[in-house]
């Protein structure tokens, strides 16, 4: 059922129209008798290829945004873990001021992430005013007569946070090449009509239905896989099911209250 439904949701109302001018594309041709036996494998060079390709980019991005999202956790906790066992006075005051920390900056992470273009600008600037919070924090360690390069150490921690984040943020805007969609887009909403004679010449040559049947799954697959790249496109939008959960906040606050 779960693989059902996760079918059902790639399948829209693009998928709806595609598959009915496929139908009244074939329906034309095979009354005014406009028939051709057109390559089918000119569908895998103009359309399905780029489609694939485009999938392939998209899914690396996602996954270079989970390496980027882990390698930026990581280095939280071990800034905590600095805050928690390198104060010679072992203040629980370090370790609660940096876990409120943390906590303010996965949320703003996420609501980066998920703001309209307009409110990102805002959203940014309320993230580095958290790294600056994080900075300020490692300052009061120094005050608490931790070494200096272990204070330099921490510091690095802090600057491999920032450059994960930016490295997300390069994932979120830049994003698969556009005259590549464009060309997609094209072809596959064209795609019906063009190939409305062939599946005409599948209707007349073999049995009626069978041209229709054809040209509605070969929209069924093509749609599909539009889909499912476009799913994949902002792998931080919490709308595929396969995005980049970016909900953390409570649950590393909790992991630092209890270790």
């Amino acid at each position: 059922m779960k693989i059902f439904r996760s079918f059902i949701k790639i399948v829209d109302h693009q998928t709806i129209i595609v598959m009915l001018m496929a139908i009244t594309s074939t329906y034309l041709c095979k009354r005014f008798n406009f028939i051709a036996d057109i390559p089918s494998g000119l569908i895998g060079v103009a359309i399905i290829f780029p489609i694939v390709f485009s999938i392939n980019a998209a899914y690396r991005r996602r996954e270079e945004a989970l390496r980027y999202f882990a390698s930026l956790k990581a280095h939280c906790v071990a800034i905590f873990y600095a805050h928690r066992d390198w104060v010679p006075s072992k203040d629980i005051k370090d370790q609660e001021r940096i876990i409120g920390i943390f906590g303010s900056l996965f949320k703003n992470i996420k609501d980066y992430f998920l703001a309209a273009d307009e409110e990102r600008a805002e959203k940014l600037n309320t993230v580095y005013m958290v790294f600056s919070k994080i900075s300020k924090s490692h300052e009061k360690l120094r005050e608490k007569n931790v070494p200096a390069n272990e204070i330099s150490r921490i510091n690095q921690y802090l600057r491999a946070i920032i450059i994960e984040f930016e490295r997300m943020r390069n994932i979120l805007r830049y994003r698969t090449p556009v005259s590549l969609r464009s060309y997609s887009n094209v072809f596959l909403n064209s795609f019906p009509i063009l190939f409305g004679p062939y599946f005409a010449q599948l209707a007349t040559k073999f049995f009626p239905m069978v041209g229709y049947m054809i040209a509605i799954l070969y929209s069924l697959i093509l749609v599909s896989l539009d889909n499912i790249q476009e799913a994949l496109e902002n792998p931080y939008d919490a709308i595929g099911e396969d995005d980049v959960v970016l909900d953390v906040a409570e649950e590393y606050v909790q992991i630092m209250k209890t270790i």
